[in-house]
């Protein structure tokens, strides 16, 4: 056994496909993802402007929205006007804010100043986000007329203040949570989707020990077949341990990940190692060929990374995409880490991932066990 296991380490540093697909191609994805998502925790957004007024309120309101924090004002001419409105229509720009002549007059005067936004339509979320932000601005405006008005009328500062509190105040609570962001779903979510293409490597190595007639000279030597089983296994378990260890540690040193507790985090690997190794077992000795192997795997990789929440979160899919999610162990490898990562779970807050993700391990070895003695049956 001790032998197999040695050659099998030498076999898996030799071949260097394994190198890419476990660890370059994971970070590969890693540094993508981050780049695309990584700059989506606070929105920006440009908003085109026209100041037909032109005075000290009129310029005292833009630069009020553009002081919101993730806008971006950007002046046009009110010669441009229906240029810029064109190319709202073609979808070449998305906002517009004119600022109607008289808006200081009638400010002045206590009369309602006018503003005109224009947007994409298919910018309807966004455009939801900036109406707030204007309509907050109106509002101060609003009150300040409301306490000119009470100090003509001759309210003390403090009557004044009493009426404009609100009727019902909203406490904001944000619970302590470590660093949520994009790199939290990011790289674990890569991390886990690769461990189960240790399946392919697995697949691979099984057809050709029987290929080139070795299995059949293993079993002639009176190794027992649960030894040929551990053997095999366990250099491809250990591989997915440092497969899991150089991409955290990479997500860590390079994108801050915080890892929290690692003892907690040990034991995941380890339980991750054991159920992606487990089931790549089971199916290299169910499969007819290793063609048939990698089809499976894609299936499985791929199809348990789009429902288990694995490239998006998984309260984002809809509701029985997230019900079919919760039976793959993907969902519960990137729960787990992202338990360990984001809240500060120990080992306490993963045990059903743990317990989980051994239990899909251990199937997969019972199952390879059970079906052993047909692969090698096979061979002979």
């Amino acid at each position: 056994m001790k032998t197999i296991i040695k050659k099998e380490i030498k076999m898996m540093l030799r071949e260097k496909g394994n190198l890419f697909f476990l660890i370059i191609m994971p970070i590969l994805f890693i540094v993508m993802f981050g780049s695309i998502f990584g700059k989506t925790d606070h929105f920006s957004l440009t908003i085109h402007y026209i100041d037909d007024d032109a005075t000290s309120m009129s310029s005292a309101f833009i630069h009020q929205v553009d002081q919101v924090k993730g806008v971006k004002m950007v002046h046009e001419k009110a010669s441009d006007l229906p240029d810029v409105i064109d190319k709202i229509k073609k979808g070449q720009l998305s906002f517009l804010l004119v600022v109607n002549d008289g808006f200081e007059a009638s400010l002045k005067d206590g009369k309602q100043a006018h503003i005109k936004f224009y947007q994409d339509p298919a910018m309807e979320s966004e455009g939801g986000t900036i109406e707030a932000i204007l309509q907050s601005i109106a509002d101060d405006y609003r009150k300040q007329k409301i306490m000119n008005t009470l100090h003509a009328l001759g309210q003390s500062n403090e009557a004044i203040a009493k009426t404009l509190e609100p009727a019902v105040h909203i406490k904001k609570i944000t619970p302590a949570v470590e660093s949520i962001n994009t790199i939290t779903q990011v790289v674990p979510g890569m991390t886990v989707m690769f461990v189960f293409y240790i399946m392919i490597s697995m697949t691979r190595r099984f057809f050709k020990e029987k290929d080139s007639r070795l299995l059949s000279r293993c079993q002639s030597t009176g190794m027992k077949p649960i030894e040929y089983l551990i053997g095999m296994w366990i250099p491809y378990a250990l591989g997915v341990v440092v497969q899991c260890t150089v991409l955290l540690a990479f997500g860590h040193f390079v994108y801050h990940l915080h890892l929290g507790d690692l003892k907690a985090l040990c034991l995941l690997i380890l339980a991750l190692s054991l159920c992606g190794s487990g089931i790549g077992l089971a199916l290299s000795v169910l499969v007819r060929g290793e063609n048939q192997g990698m089809a499976i795997t894609q299936v499985v990789a791929l199809g348990g990374a789009m429902v288990g929440g694995l490239w998006v979160p998984s309260y984002l899919l809809p509701s029985l995409v997230q019900k079919i999610g919760h039976l793959t162990p993907q969902f519960w490898a990137q729960k787990g880490l992202q338990d360990i990562f984001a809240h500060g779970a120990g080992v306490s807050g993963i045990w059903l991932s743990l317990v989980i993700l051994f239990a899909f391990g251990l199937a997969g070895l019972f199952i390879a066990v059970i079906r052993l003695p047909h692969f090698l049956k096979s061979a002979a």
